[in-house]
């Protein structure tokens, strides 16, 4: 039989796990999951949830290919061309996935069962809009029973998008610290004041946290909690009153310095732009990629290239959460498949994240990619966070075959901009010396000065370990 491989980062659910078999990756069942999962299938709620594109499908195989002998069911799931995490996703994607959720219980509790888990991790994005990849989610809905995902529901999306829309964008970057979704009594302290007096924020954010610090308080010896017992109307209102709470909450409405980058921010003109379109398009066209790397991809503009060169998957990553957002907005409006807008500061790049660091894969562990474009961006690395250009040229080859690369030199008036407020102590910051380090990493094989600009493109492809 082919080689298999459990996924690390899937043991804390004893329903099921999650196996990978020459790169396909498989769902396995455990037989105590067998009553709650034939229940999904038989109730027609996996067909509902499959058909409004709420959940991601799957075929089920013979469970002779299971990873283990105890096994219910072997399911091979739609396969997922990329993964991403909540830190990564602008305010407009978490508020997606919180809302995909939300609907994912109505859905469940009319056909009799709750979703046991609400984790934000269970959300991606697929074919251009998110949906839930957890097959094991669902549980049995016992009459009188809350919902008991609902702190967790919380913790995920509402406390982490309220400090995003009412604080501040940047703390959606509290899920690299809180694996688990941003504690209650914090957001209830970092939020505005006045929050405490809103229906919404106030019972859910800041009541719920008062709640869980009372209730942590009390020993075994202490007074018994109150009845936790909720009807299911109360219970169907607890799912809208969520969803009303966060269709209040917007994305924040700052300017950023990227944001207009290419319509009123660049030093191109449209003529040299235009050409640096040119250039990268046929770049791609000469040898299509099936996978795509944007590094500060700004609005998307030349990851939609890549798209249109025949890529099957495109992961735009920018620092700035408005181009983010405004990217992936479009994405969902014009239902572009295989292209993922998503957040990354380069400097700082995702980590490998969670147990023994192997739940959650590192940037670099979920590549690499056929192409990585790096188009405006070496400035920034080199200038403005003072990275050497040779360690540049390092990382870039542990993550691509091939690379699109633009040099910008100090003539150039965004370096300039750059330079203005600091000495240059950037003397190896000259094409030559670029040249020079990144011939140690890889072959160039193209380079095309662009039209109009003092910029140079090139093509390189790794060199052999």
């Amino acid at each position: 039989m082919a080689f298999a491989a459990r996924v690390p980062g899937s043991f804390r659910d004893p329903s099921g796990f999650v196996f990978s078999r020459q790169g396909i990756v498989h769902r396995q069942i455990a037989p105590s999951y067998a009553p709650q999962y034939e229940r999904l299938i038989s109730s027609g709620l996996y067909d509902e949830l499959v058909s409004d594109e709420l959940l991601l499908p799957h075929q089920e195989l013979d469970v002779r290919l299971a990873f283990s002998e105890e096994a219910y069911k072997v399911l091979r799931p739609a396969q997922l061309p990329f993964i991403s995490y909540p830190f990564e996703w602008s305010f407009s994607q978490l508020k997606d996935a919180a809302l995909t959720t939300l609907r994912i219980q109505r859905a469940a509790l009319k056909r009799g069962m709750t979703l046991k888990d609400a984790s934000a991790y269970n959300i991606q994005l697929f074919d251009a809009r998110p949906a839930l990849i957890d097959t094991l989610s669902f549980e049995f809905y016992e009459a009188g029973s809350p919902w008991v995902a609902y702190r967790q529901f919380c913790q995920h999306f509402l406390a982490p998008l309220a400090l995003m829309s009412r604080t501040d964008v940047r703390l959606g970057q509290l899920f690299r610290t809180y694996i688990d979704g941003v504690p209650l009594d914090l957001a209830s302290r970092l939020l505005p004041y006045r929050t405490r007096f809103g229906l919404g924020l106030g019972l859910h954010v800041h009541a719920h946290a008062k709640a869980q610090q009372v209730y942590s308080n009390h020993s075994s010896s202490d007074k018994a909690r109150p009845s936790r017992g909720m009807s299911f109307k109360a219970l169907q209102s607890l799912v809208t009153h969520l969803e009303q709470t966060i269709l209040g909450l917007n994305a924040p409405t700052q300017q950023t310095e990227w944001a207009d980058y290419y319509d009123a921010n660049n030093n191109y003109g449209k003529d040299g732009l235009d050409a640096k379109e040119r250039v990268v398009q046929s770049i791609l066209a000469d040898r299509p990629p099936n996978t795509v790397w944007d590094l500060g991809a700004n609005d998307g503009r030349f990851s939609r290239l890549a798209r249109g060169a025949g890529a099957s998957s495109v992961v735009a990553w920018d620092i700035d959460p408005n181009c983010v957002d405004a990217s992936y907005r479009q994405v969902i409006a014009h239902r572009e498949q295989g292209h993922f807008p998503l957040l990354l500061d380069l400097t700082n790049p995702s980590p490998a994240m969670g147990w023994a660091h192997r739940e959650r894969l590192s940037l670099a562990e979920r590549g690499p990619v056929d192409v990585v474009l790096a188009l405006g961006l070496i400035h920034h690395l080199a200038i403005s966070n003072n990275v050497p250009l040779s360690q540049v040229a390092a990382y870039f080859r542990t993550l691509t075959r091939r690379l699109v690369i633009e040099w910008v030199p100090k003539e150039d008036s965004q370096v300039r901009k750059l330079l203005a407020t600091r000495p240059d102590i950037f003397p190896d910051y000259v094409q030559s010396k670029f040249e020079a380090d990144f011939a140690n990493q890889f072959h160039i094989l193209q380079k095309v000065s662009v039209e109009g600009t003092c910029r140079t493109l090139y093509l390189m492809e790794s060199q052999p370990s």
